[in-house]
C-alpha cells in the first residue's frame, strides 16, 4: 500500500482511556515503521476541528470503550467522509451492548450463558428488584453481573449467593444503567480474534466464507488467558503483566479449536462485523460445551493484548496486523443509496 496520512484515534473520555492510549501509541509506531505520514489524535471536543485541519486520508479507530466501541464516532467520521478501520456503526451498537448481542445471538442460534438483563429505572420505577428471586431461580448460583455497555471487564461482578446479588448489581449500576446478570460458566478462558483478508488462512487459522469482493474473515490461533490468581479474568488481570499467563495458541483438542473458531466466524458475520474484531468464549469444564460471551469490535493492540498474540502464533508480525487493519478501512462496502422522494 503506498504511503497514506493516518490520524488515529486514541485516549477519549471512557474509563479505558490509558488502555487505548497504549493500544494508539504501539499502532502509531508501527504506522510510521510502515512509512505512513502518521497523527496522532487524543479525541475530545476538537476531533473534527482536527480532523479538518489534519485532512487524513483515513482514520485507524484505536479507542476503547464509549465514544470508540459504541459506533459514535464512526457515525462521525462517515458524516464527515474520512474513511476508518473496524466495524461499522450498526455493528459497533449491536456489539457494544451485550444484551443486544446476547438476544441476537439467541436468536441466531449461537450458544451463549442464559441471561435476563434490568435497568436501573425499573428497578426504581416498576418494582423490578422483587423479581431477582426469579432470576435466580432460573439462573441458579453463581452468576456474573456485567455493565452492558462496557469493555476490558470493567464493572464484572460476580455473585455466589443471594445475598451477594443485590451489592454486585450496585456495583455494575455505577458503570451502566443497564446491566446484564449471566449464568456463570466455570472453565476455561478463550478468545479468537478474525481478521478479514484475502487468500488462504494463515497456520492455525480457519477461514469464513468468502465475500464477493475475494475477501474472507479469518479466524486466527485460539488465546487462553489464565488468570494466576482470580476466579474470573478482570480488568487488572487483563491489564497489568504478571497478572494472567496466555496461551496462544491454546491448547486444546483439534475440534474444540475448530468449533471455537467457526463459532467466531459465525457472531462475527451474524453481528455483522468487518475488519477485526474479537469473540470471547468460555469451555465448559464440566461439560466440554462452548459459550460465547461477547464481541469486542475495537481489540487491545497492547502488550497483553490477545489480538496481536494470536496474529503472531499465525505468524502475523505486529506491522503486518497494523497494515491488515488498516486496509480494510477501503473495503468497506458503501452504503446503499437513499430512497427517490
Amino acid at each position: 500500500m503506498s504511503a497514506r496520512k493516518v490520524a488515529v484515534l486514541k485516549g477519549g473520555r471512557s474509563l479505558e482511556r490509558n488502555v487505548s492510549l497504549r493500544s494508539g501509541a504501539h499502532a502509531q509506531e508501527a504506522l510510521e515503521r510502515l512509512g505512513h505520514d502518521v497523527v496522532g489524535l487524543d479525541v475530545g471536543p476538537e476531533l473534527v476541528a482536527r480532523l479538518r485541519e489534519e485532512r487524513p486520508d483515513v482514520a485507524f479507530i484505536a479507542l476503547h470503550g464509549r465514544d470508540g466501541e459504541d459506533g459514535t464516532v464512526q457515525t462521525l467520521l462517515e458524516a464527515i467522509g474520512v474513511p476508518y478501520t473496524g466495524s461499522g456503526p450498526a455493528a459497533c451498537m449491536r456489539c457494544t451492548d451485550k444484551v443486544l448481542a446476547k438476544y441476537l445471538m439467541r436468536e441466531g442460534n449461537i450458544p451463549t450463558p442464559e441471561f435476563h438483563s434490568v435497568r436501573e429505572a425499573a428497578i426504581k420505577e416498576l418494582g423490578a428488584a422483587d423479581a431477582l428471586l426469579d432470576v435466580e431461580a432460573a439462573l441458579g448460583f453463581p452468576l456474573v453481573v456485567k455493565p452492558a455497555s462496557q469493555g476490558s471487564a470493567l464493572g464484572v461482578k460476580f455473585a455466589r449467593t443471594g445475598e451477594e446479588l443485590p451489592r454486585a448489581l450496585v456495583g455494575a449500576f455505577s458503570y451502566d444503567s443497564k446491566v446484564l446478570i449471566e449464568r456463570y460458566v466455570k472453565g476455561r478462558d478463550l478468545a479468537v480474534s478474525v481478521l478479514d483478508g484475502e487468500g488462504q488462512p494463515p497456520p492455525g487459522g480457519e477461514r469464513g466464507a468468502p465475500r464477493a469482493d475475494g475477501t474472507a474473515p479469518v479466524a486466527l490461533p485460539v488465546v487462553e488467558a489464565v488468570p494466576r490468581e482470580e476466579d474470573f479474568y478482570d480488568y487488572e488481570s487483563r491489564y497489568e503483566i504478571g497478572m494472567t499467563t496466555f496461551v496462544c495458541p491454546a491448547e486444546l483438542e483439534a475440534e474444540t479449536t475448530a468449533r471455537a473458531q467457526q463459532l467466531a466466524l459465525q457472531v462475527y458475520t451474524l453481528l455483522g462485523c468487518h475488519g477485526v474484531a474479537r469473540v470471547d468464549l468460555m469451555l465448559d469444564r464440566d461439560s466440554g460445551e462452548l459459550w460465547v460471551l461477547e464481541t469486542n469490535v475495537v481489540p487491545g493492540m497492547t502488550e497483553t493484548s490477545l489480538l496481536p498474540q494470536a496474529a503472531d502464533a499465525a505468524g502475523i508480525g505486529f506491522d503486518e496486523l497494523i497494515a491488515r487493519v488498516l486496509a480494510s478501512a477501503w473495503r468497506r462496502a458503501p452504503a446503499p443509496a437513499a430512497a427517490p422522494a
